[in-house]
C-alpha cells in the first residue's frame, strides 16, 4: 500500500497490481507452454475386422461351463470332473467350426480354478471362449 506524503488528504488507498500482473504473465506463459504437451494423441492399433471371414449361417449354441464357489465344474448344467473337462475341450477344440465356451464363475470363485480351465482350453487350441453373469 503506497503512502502519499505532504498532500494532507491522508494515505492513498490503492492497491499496487504490479506484481499481480507480472504473477498472472508467468502463469499465462507456463500454462500456454504446457497446454499443447497435454493434448498430444496416443496411436493406437486397434484390431480391424476381416472381410475375408464368413460367418455361418446356423450358429452353434454356446457351451455353458458354470463354476460354483468350492470349484466344481458343470459343463452344460452337468458335473464334470477336471479330467472330463479336459475330454470335453479336446472334442469341441477338435472341430472345424467351433462353439463359443461361455464361462460362469461364481463371485467368490477362487481364481485358481478360472485359470485352470482358461489354461486348458488354450493348451487345445479353443478360440472362442466368454464370461458370462449369473443364470
Amino acid at each position: 500500500m503506497a503512502f502519499s506524503s505532504g498532500s494532507g488528504k491522508g494515505p492513498m488507498a490503492d492497491i499496487n497490481v504490479t506484481p499481480l500482473v507480472d504473477v498472472m504473465l508467468v502463469l499465462l506463459i507456463i500454462f500456454m507452454i504446457t497446454a499443447p504437451i497435454l493434448t498430444h494423441k496416443v496411436k493406437i492399433d486397434l484390431p480391424q475386422p476381416n472381410p475375408n471371414v464368413v460367418q455361418p449361417d446356423n450358429p452353434l449354441d454356446p457351451i455353458r461351463l458354470k463354476i460354483d464357489q468350492s470349484g466344481a465344474l458343470y459343463w452344460n448344467d452337468t458335473p464334470v470332473d477336471e479330467l472330463g473337462l479336459r475330454a470335453q475341450i479336446a472334442v469341441i477344440a477338435s472341430q472345424s467350426n467351433q462353439p463359443e465356451l461361455q464361462i460362469n464363475a461364481d463371485d467368490g470363485v477362487a481364481y485358481e480354478h478360472v485359470a485352470r480351465v482358461l489354461a486348458a482350453a488354450k493348451s487345445y487350441g479353443l478360440t472362442k471362449i466368454g464370461f458370462t453373469e449369473g443364470q
